[in-house]
């Protein structure tokens, strides 16, 4: 979180989204909730992110709407964190910066956006406004060729 403001950037919507999501930790926290990650203590062996960081950054994205806390255990209390319909949104972005850095940063790709029910291969990019766009239940991120597989036990 930049906590900045910059003369005559106040109404720049880069300037004011890097402000809420401009930073690693959060894009991180966000790819892995994307991934299935709900509960904090996953989070934290996923990341390896300090434990005060991890909470000022989930508090920030709850307080954002871009999470919700949703209790999942009375005793002591335990919170999931869910993605709202405001951080399913950000799905594109983060996919855009994933293919970006697959192109420009990665040989191998980790992961791979793909059509369900063909395995199409799937892009972040621009389309002419009011252009059908695949809802997110139609879309799977599979392991590339540059996940590091496990290795077998005979």
């Amino acid at each position: 979180m930049l906590k900045r403001t910059y003369e005559g950037q106040e109404p720049c919507s880069v300037a004011q989204v890097l402000e809420i999501i401009g930073e690693r930790w959060t894009w991180l926290i966000i790819r892995d909730a994307f991934l299935g990650i709900t509960r904090f203590i996953d989070f934290e062996r996923s990341l390896g992110i300090a434990r005060n960081v991890l909470t000022d950054r989930l508090n920030r994205l709850v307080e954002e709407g871009i999470f919700e806390r949703v209790l999942y255990q009375e005793h002591p209390a335990r919170y999931e964190y869910r993605l709202t319909p405001k951080g399913s949104d950000l799905f594109t972005a983060l996919n855009a910066l994933r293919q970006w850095g697959d192109q420009y940063l990665s040989a191998n790709p980790m992961r791979l956006l793909r059509q369900k029910h063909d395995k199409t291969p799937v892009i972040a990019a621009l389309v002419p406004e009011g252009t059908p766009v695949l809802p997110t239940h139609e879309i799977e991120l599979v392991p590339g060729p540059g996940f590091p597989r496990r290795a077998r036990h005979k």
